[in-house]
């Protein structure tokens, strides 16, 4: 099975012995799978990382018969880059680079996939795998960098809507001065929570979607505009909210169902957009 170059049928291949190698990578990164499942609790802009193991999973689990199709061909040479998934994730353990190790995990699948299974079923998988990378935590200083730009931005576009309504305001960055209170757009209203779910979502979206390849695509990038505008409404609201009945109706539950009605209305949204994004031909005949 080894062999380059030699093919196998996907029934004949020893699917236990293949378990049995998957079961070894995920006990070697077990600790940190469970300081990441850790991190999904405790940190919100990554909560919907409990989520995303069972999507790419499934995204799997819908191509089945495609994948059965394909001819086993392992590759020999993706044990170069099983091994350097390994060495990231041993470099990185060294330093304590939490980023690294849990990517490096993505790079072991990949390296397991073209090893085992060879190049087409790899290339078949091959989104759904890299589809993990949306349930790692950014680096702080990569997460700083983009958020408060984001934070600035949408400050200055709640501004801007709250001074057409009539309503006295005043901006200091990322503060905003209300007559009766202040709101601070903090990290957590930047939109960048927004921006990663919406992205993660459009992928999901798309997977499963009967849309061509323009579609989808389109799909894709409309995450970004969509993820903005629904933290704009958001930001708005409770800046409204404060205006007319004080300090705590954009505080406490408010505030947390807040989050709640950005998600909902950013995947209301997408669905909305999706509806108007070209078919594939065969898609729509059958429908």
């Amino acid at each position: 099975m080894m062999n380059n170059g030699s093919t196998t049928s996907y029934t004949k291949i020893d699917l236990a012995f293949l378990v049995l190698v998957l079961g070894v990578i995920l006990g070697v990164y077990f600790p940190v799978l469970t300081k990441l499942i850790n991190d999904w609790g405790i940190n919100d802009n990554y909560s919907h990382g409990f989520f995303v193991p069972f999507i790419s999973a499934y995204m799997i689990f819908s191509i089945r018969e495609k994948i059965k199709e394909k001819q086993i061909s392992p590759a020999n040479w993706g044990l170069l880059i099983l091994l350097g998934g390994f060495a990231q994730l041993y470099l990185a353990s060294v330093g304590s680079e939490l980023f690294l190790q849990r990517t490096s995990l993505i790079i072991v699948l990949l390296g397991y996939c073209l090893f085992l299974l060879g190049v087409r079923i790899t290339w078949v998988v091959m989104l759904p795998l890299v589809y993990l990378i949306f349930m790692v935590p950014l680096p702080a200083i990569i997460w700083n960098k983009i958020a408060f730009p984001l934070q600035l931005f949408s400050s200055q576009i709640t501004e801007y809507v709250i001074r057409l309504a009539g309503i006295p305001i005043l901006r200091e960055g990322n503060v905003l001065h209300l007559a009766s209170t202040s709101l601070e757009v903090v990290d957590a209203c930047s939109g960048l929570r927004s921006l990663n779910t919406m992205f993660a979502l459009s992928i999901a979206f798309a997977w499963f979607s009967t849309l061509t390849k323009l579609g989808k695509w389109l799909l894709f990038f409309a995450a970004a505009p969509i993820a903005i505008t629904a933290n704009m409404v958001r930001l708005t609201l409770t800046a409204f909210l404060a205006a007319h009945y004080g300090e705590k109706a954009a505080q406490g539950f408010l505030h947390e169902f807040s989050g709640m009605f950005t998600f909902i209305l950013g995947l209301l949204l997408l669905i909305l957009v999706r509806r108007f994004l070209p078919e594939r031909k065969q898609a729509a005949q059958s429908q």
